[in-house]
């Protein structure tokens, strides 16, 4: 994960909200190759699927900051979200709190053109993506804009409420 984001989860006293709205990232990602090849985490072998980033949720959490992530997808779901769907356990043991929310259930729902952060409603990390789900310059974008985050956090919170625990999710 990139350096800004652990960077704001750091500072964050109180609150860090991620909103995912493509169907695939990184294709060439080792952990969604080795899921291809047939790969899956035992829940019961933390050591074999805890890594840093979990550390970093774990921390934050510990320090009473919620972590939600929420997750807009098209059903059936694409390879690429089956396999963060089958590793988000990972996420929930670490304290995250994560749903789902099927594109079929967004209709009305007015949600920002780029993925991201918001943190403690007052920065956003905005991520940039190809088509293809690749990295795209300039990646990443810090603002420190109290008024955009406030503009991104209130479209999650009303996606978030249509959205499907991850306990409860069963994807279509």
């Amino acid at each position: 994960m990139a350096t800004a984001v652990r960077e704001c989860l750091a500072k964050a006293r109180r609150s860090a909200l991620h909103l995912e709205m493509r169907d695939s990232y990184m294709r060439d990602d080792p952990e969604f190759v080795r899921w291809q090849d047939g790969h899956r985490y035992d829940p019961a072998d933390r050591a074999s699927w805890w890594r840093s980033w979990l550390d970093v949720v774990a921390e934050t959490t510990g320090r009473g900051v919620a972590i939600r992530r929420l997750r807009v997808v098209s059903e059936p779901l694409s390879d690429y979200v089956r396999y963060e769907y089958d590793g988000t356990f990972t996420n929930v043991a670490a304290g995250e709190d994560v749903r789902w929310l099927p594109r079929s259930r967004a209709r009305g729902l007015l949600l920002p053109a780029l993925d991201g952060w918001v943190m403690d409603e007052e920065v956003v990390i905005l991520h940039h993506f190809s088509g293809e789900g690749e990295w795209t310059g300039p990646r990443m974008e810090v603002h420190h804009d109290p008024e955009l985050a406030r503009q991104y956090a209130s479209a999650y919170e009303r996606a978030w409420e249509r959205a499907v625990p991850h306990a409860e999710y069963r994807p279509a």
